[in-house]
């Protein structure tokens, strides 16, 4: 069983590629109602609920909640806080985010969405792609578990390599978390 934790502002892309691919996701999490990637979960007939990810019960809240869905892997789609240990020590090994880059390259706090592919595309490098990794207390240091690759052509923009990178995290995120299954 999957659980997917979403972000506040994302439209859902990657938690739609994962759902759409069949995977068991029994339930979406984010930080507030209003959160784009919620509507796109109910409207995928997929169980939704709502925590704070900056009050003090968090993790605890997340934890129970996770628990009483039968989730075994817990998916990052678009949350872009650090998780507490406790969410760690729950589900060790088995705490999932995708990255728009080949890490270790253009990781860490604040490289996220375009801010990557613009980093990416000011570097001057000819390869970029998508990392499928353990979520470990510093952003972006887990384990690698898979990565895609693709050209970054001298004429791209960033958004450009972003549509193509896009694309490669719908075919791996769901493949990855299939083989964790």
């Amino acid at each position: 069983m999957v659980g997917i934790l979403v972000g506040g502002k994302g439209r859902g892309s990657n938690m739609r590629a994962l759902i759409s691919a069949g995977l068991p996701v029994t339930i979406v999490v984010g930080p507030h109602a209003d959160a784009p990637a919620l509507a796109v979960a109910a409207e995928l007939g997929v169980p939704t609920a709502v925590l704070d990810s900056r009050s003090p019960d968090f993790g605890p809240l997340l934890v129970n909640l996770l628990r009483g869905h039968g989730v075994q892997v817990l998916c990052l789609a678009g949350f872009l806080r650090l998780l507490p240990s406790s969410v760690l020590t729950a589900w060790p090994g088995r705490v999932l985010n995708i990255h728009p880059a080949l890490l270790p390259a253009f990781g860490g706090k604040g490289m996220y969405g375009m801010h990557v592919h613009e980093a990416v595309r000011a570097s001057g490098v000819t390869e970029t792609g998508c990392t499928v990794h353990l979520v470990t207390a510093q952003y972006d240091e887990g384990d690698i578990l898979a990565q895609l690759r693709c050209p970054v052509l001298p004429s791209d923009t960033a958004e450009d390599i972003a549509a193509r990178v896009l694309s490669l995290e719908h075919e791996l995120y769901p493949r990855v978390v299939r083989g964790l299954l």
